[in-house]
């Protein structure tokens, strides 16, 4: 009953009183007929006035059922009607005589079940409800709906059915009685079941399985990534194309991120055995994608070429090599065809996809003729025919083959040059489900199969280009019918949805169109439209589809996912558990012999090593002498011989080894409590005895020390570490106990036992404090007035030489044990990445000290490199955009910690740089001679203007244009005797800026502007700007406004009195443009002072008669090719 409280919805947006003309009664035509009332005892005419049939839907069964409403005031709060059938369907009204908390007579229809109707009854129902005065039927009034009943939603109706006051009103609606007289009414029902071949008539989609009403799942949207849901539903269902991707050798694959076919195989499994939606996650990481591409709607013939290009990749030399050619590649030829003499020019050329215009065509047939129309070249046009001079010819494209798998792209968004946007075309455009390919075959082609192709899948956009919908039609097998794909929801779908729905064009009947659910605006055309269409050649069908196999997945991947999802079920159960357990972190002696750091262990190190403290997971009840044995055993130690200490953190931000755990009932979590640190995990450390007593059990070290019956002496637990000058490591050597009253002197046995050092050989000892606090021991001094405590650490070097010592210092190293713990401090490690390297090939990381200079910097780099340190350059690397930022100055005098984190100590301001790398350069000349050369990047033009090439070059500050001509020269390898032909040139907006003579100095060079160089054309004059017979102009190129240049701009030589005709020729020459392309080209002179009013030049024009101001420039105008129509900034990929 959840919908009994509410009011049936209408869209607010809808206006029933649109396109309704008010006309007076006196103005009404004389002589027209008022029609006829109807009758509510007339049920036909009822039905056929107020209640016609849908359109599109069948109906199943239909039933009129009347209620005699009798004492209408004195009927209880809620009341229902006598049970009635429609078919197979019981129904009956639910009625609320006093209003259902409305001062309104509430009407619904309910199911008429006795109890709740079977699990999985649904009926879709279209309805009416007339209540009416049963002495005179002409008083009625009425509501229609149509819904979907099931057991979650059995009854729907009209809440505010009719107001309570008008029902007994003496007079309702003009007429002479009430509509309830004497507390009577009638109630009749008209109850039409409609079939529903779908099955989603009306659905809600509350608790939709799609797995189990299609046996299909679809995929989950990340944000604006439905184009390529669709594309690969397509895909998978694609059998052959399925067995490809699984055929691609992957066992050896462990994380999905580095491979896309892997990737792509776990995704088909999963469509493939999932009962649920299926995330596309894990494909868009592999592709290399993030936020920007999984929120930006992209092309999607392109990514399905870049998709196939690389599963091609990754199935060459295996058993799928070549399968995808097989499958989606087909051939056609580009010809030129001479009329008058047996001559052609022509090129086969493969293709994966055919892109077809939807302007100008209404259908798949139109279309194609569009696309292989031949053009004849004549006229002005004809051919130039080797052998045979100009020509008239046919020019046009054929099909030499079609693929198995056909895939077909209709170019519904197109660039409007009117409107300068983008536009999607909803224009009607009709296709086939079965459709001839062999009309448009060349006459040579391969007909020993039919080329007839049956449709597999259409491909849907509904919106606009701002803002749409993708989702796909797919008919999975011949005999099944098409289902629809949208998203995560998969359902199936009548032909006319997938095919007559997606043609475009107006909506039927409606003249003010439809609301399209995405863009939110109302069109009489139809924004759901095909946007790719996929057939599958009959003759290959069952082999693309594999007819009667089954597609079996790689055993591996089964394998994967049955330990993955055991991994998901553990720390499932692991997070329902862990209130019952707690962390302990462990270490003993092999860790801190393996640690060249602070502390006894990195207790916080992320990275994973010898020197890295185990953490168990343990309960929380178990008690420290279980807790020994378990971490002992585990570590191959003999649990009779250990004990564990506590490990505290104490105030100055060290953590050592505080007391041993002596009651082994206590459990580990109370211990934890009573002598642990709150704010960290519990942190053990376990000491093995090295001895047994007579009855087996261990002798403790600490009970051996003589404490020489000296006051307030107690043993002390010590660690030794041991720096080692030769070898520059420093390194735990294990613990001994000591007298607290003892001299420092009276450790050297224990010292000497754990380095393994002879007896008499010289060595200091330090004491770690803490990471910045290393101080000397003074040998005369007690433990005790050292202020020594358990698990304090001290440091042992061996006494060297004071030249040995200078030697070590003059190769970078370390010859004192303080200098080395300041260099552990300081240490940094730096990526180095070479500068304009598209991969890693050159980087490499080194383990520095933030207190280095610049000098310092670069001579471990030179060393690394084996380069000339002076000739290296860094740069820093931009945080966000990962790019190059303004190289270092060699003479700064920050060190390497200030160069790494420059905003350190600057109040307010944000970082924007990596602390972790930079960028390198090679360097020609060294830094102190960049200092006196100024850069350049100069882009240099080759084979007319279609090829440009950038370099970069260094020249003399004093140097000349000449010399940064001459560095490019060298750089590109061009010729001596050509060099002298090359000239520079300065752009700035894509209109040329000035050319600077040779001898210019490069001082007088603008900052902001492009430098051109060129091989100056052989009719242009040298070393001169004008003379009797012409002059240099320039010439650039706009789109419809002069301010809107684009391309390439380039000097050309106006000939005086020339027709501007054979300027044209000359200038198509120049330019590398011809025929139709360059015809397209309009030309304008534009004043440079006067952009906005270019004049036209015609053919029969003079341009030297046009262009007279030495200002003047001639402009071309043509289309921007390079604009980037779909406003993206990234082209899309896949790693």
């Amino acid at each position: 009953m959840d919908q009994i409280g509410s009011d049936m919805m209408v869209d607010s947006d809808y206006d029933d009183k649109q396109d309704v003309a008010i006309i007076a009664p006196d103005d009404a035509m004389d002589g027209v007929e008022a029609e006829p009332e109807t009758r509510a005892d007339d049920f036909e005419a009822m039905r056929k006035r107020f209640m016609p049939d849908l359109p599109d839907l069948e109906i199943e069964t239909d039933a009129v059922h009347t209620w005699e409403i009798e004492h209408w005031r004195k009927l209880a709060k809620r009341e229902h009607g006598p049970v009635f059938k429609s078919g197979e369907h019981p129904w009956k009204v639910l009625f609320f005589p006093f209003g259902n908390n409305v001062e309104f007579a509430s009407f619904y229809l309910e199911h008429g079940f006795d109890d709740k109707p079977p699990e999985d009854w649904y009926a879709c129902v279209q309805f009416m409800l007339v209540l009416w005065n049963p002495n005179d039927p002409t008083i009625h009034t009425h509501h229609v709906a149509t819904h979907r009943f099931t057991a979650d939603e059995g009854d729907w109706g009209f809440t505010r059915f009719v107001e309570l006051r008008r029902l007994f009103n003496s007079s309702f609606e003009g007429k002479s009685r009430p509509m309830v007289e004497n507390d009577c009414a009638k109630l009749t029902s008209y109850v039409r079941v409609l079939k529903d071949p779908t099955g989603v008539l009306w659905h809600n989609f509350v608790n939709y399985d799609s797995k189990k009403e299609t046996g299909m799942v679809g995929l989950r949207n990340q944000g604006a990534t439905c184009y390529l849901n669709s594309l690969l539903q397509s895909l998978y269902f694609t059998n052959a194309f399925r067995k490809a991707v699984y055929q691609i050798p992957t066992e050896s694959e462990v994380d999905y991120r580095t491979n896309s076919a892997y990737a792509l195989q776990r995704l088909f499994y999963q469509l493939q055995t999932s009962t649920g939606p299926v995330n596309t996650n894990e494909l868009t990481s592999a592709f290399g994608w993030d936020s920007r591409q999984i929120f930006e709607q992209q092309d999607v013939q392109e990514l399905s070429r870049i998709l196939m290009e690389r599963m091609e990749e990754k199935m060459k030399g295996t058993e799928a090599e070549d399968s995808l050619a097989r499958m989606f590649v087909g051939k056609m030829k580009t010809y030129v065809s001479c009329i008058d003499v047996l001559y052609e020019s022509s090129r086969t050329e493969e293709f994966w996809d055919i892109q077809l215009n939807v302007t100008g065509n209404k259908n798949l047939d139109a279309s194609f003729q569009d696309y292989i129309q031949v053009e004849i070249m004549n006229g002005e046009n004809k051919y130039q025919a080797e052998g045979f001079g100009l020509q008239d010819a046919k020019k046009g494209v054929i099909f030499e083959s079609f693929p198995q798998v056909l895939h077909l792209q209709l170019k519904r968004f197109e660039y409007d040059f009117q409107r300068d946007v983008m536009m999607k075309i909803n224009d009607r455009y009709e296709f086939p489900e079965i459709w001839d390919a062999s009309p448009y075959l060349s006459d040579e082609a391969d007909r020993s199969e039919s080329y007839v192709y049956r449709l597999h899948s259409v491909l849907v956009h509904s919106g606009d280009l701002n803002a749409g919908h993708y989702y796909a039609f797919i008919k999975p097998n011949k005999d099944d019918g098409f289902f629809k794909f949208d998203d995560d929801r998969v359902t199936r779908a009548t032909d006319k949805e997938a095919m007559e729905e997606n043609f475009g064009g107006d909506y039927p009947g409606m003249a003010n169109g439809q609301r399209n659910p995405y863009t939110r605006t109302w069109s009489a055309k139809r924004s759901m439209n095909a946007y790719m269409l996929v057939y599958v050649r009959e003759s290959k069908f069952d082999t693309v589809m594999m007819t009667g196999e089954v597609v079996e997945p790689p055993t591996h991947l089964e394998t994967r996912f049955n330990e993955e999802r055991a991994v998901v079920e553990k720390r499932r159960k692991d997070r329902e558990e862990a209130h019952l357990y707690m962390e302990v972190q462990v270490a003993t002696n092999e860790n801190f012999r393996a640690h060249q750091g602070f502390d006894i262990v990195p207790w916080t190190n992320p990275v994973q090593g010898p020197e890295t403290p185990e953490t168990l997971r343990v309960l929380k009840q178990m008690s420290v002498g279980d807790f020994t044995i378990k971490a002992a055993s585990e570590r191959g130690l003999d649990p009779e011989q250990v004990r564990a200490w506590v490990v505290v953190n104490r105030q100055n931000g060290t953590a050592r080894p505080d007391q041993p755990l002596v009651f082994p009932d206590m459990s580990i979590d109370e211990a934890a409590s009573k002598y642990g640190t709150k704010s960290s995990n519990f942190r053990i450390w376990l000491e093995e005895a090295k001895e047994k007593d007579g009855d087996g059990k261990p002798i403790w070290a600490d009970s051996k020390v003589d404490q020489q019956t000296a006051q307030q002496n107690r043993p002390i637990l010590l660690f030794l570490k041991c720096f080692e000058v030769e070898n520059q490591t420093l390194l735990g050597m294990g613990h001994f106990y000591a007298a607290w009253q003892d001299k420092v002197s009276d450790i050297s046995e224990q010292i000497l036992a754990l380095t393994g050092w002879p007896a008499g050989t010289s060595f200091k000892l330090y004491e770690e404090i803490k990471r910045n606090m290393i101080e000397t021991m003074k040998p005369k001094s007690t433990l005790a007035a050292s202020e020594l405590q358990d698990g304090d650490i001290i440091t042992v070097q061996k006494a060297i030489p004071e030249k040995d010592a200078l030697a070590l210092q003059i190769v970078g190293k370390y010859s004192d044990t303080k200098d080395f713990y300041d260099w552990m401090l300081n240490r940094v490690s730096v990526k180095f990445q070479p500068r304009g390297a598209e991969d890693d090939d050159g980087a490499f990381e080194l383990v520095l000290s933030q207190k280095m200079s610049y000098d310092q910097l670069s001579a471990r780099v030179g060393e690394h490199l084996g380069v000339d340190r002076t000739h290296l350059r860094f740069c820093p690397v931009n945080l966000n955009t990962g790019r190059p930022k303004a190289p270092l100055k060699y003479t700064t005098v920050n060190n390497l910690g200030q160069m790494l984190n420059p905003n350190t100590y600057a109040y307010g301001t944000v970082n924007t740089q990596r602390n972790d790398a930079f960028y390198y350069e090679i360097l020609e000349f060294s830094m102190a001679e960049l200092e006196q050369r100024r850069g350049f990047k100069v882009l240099l033009l080759s084979e007319g203007l279609s090829k440009e090439e950038q370099f970069e070059v260094l020249v003399p500050r004093n140097g000349t244009v000449q010399d940064i001509i001459d560095s490019v020269a060298q750089k590109a390898n061009i010729p001596e005797e050509v060099v002298g032909d090359l000239r520079l040139y300065e752009s700035h907006g894509n209109k040329i800026y000035k050319e600077p003579p040779m001898s210019a100095g490069v001082s007088t060079l603008n900052e902001y502007v492009s430098l051109f160089i060129e091989r100056i054309p052989e009719e242009e004059p040298r070393d001169v700007t004008d003379n009797d017979e012409g002059r240099k102009i320039h010439v650039f190129s706009f789109e419809k406004e002069p301010n809107k240049a684009h391309w390439t701009p380039f000097i050309f030589w106006m000939k005086n009195g020339e027709v501007f005709k054979d300027t044209k020729e000359r200038l198509s020459k120049r330019i590398g443009i011809k025929g139709k392309q360059f015809e397209k080209i309009k030309f304008a002179v534009v004043p440079r002072n006067s952009y906005s009013k270019p004049e036209q030049i015609e053919d029969d024009d003079i341009l030297s008669e046009k262009l007279t101001g030495r200002e003047d420039m001639l402009g071309m105008d043509h289309p921007n090719k390079n604009r980037n129509q779909w406003a993206r900034n990234d082209q899309i990929f896949i790693r």
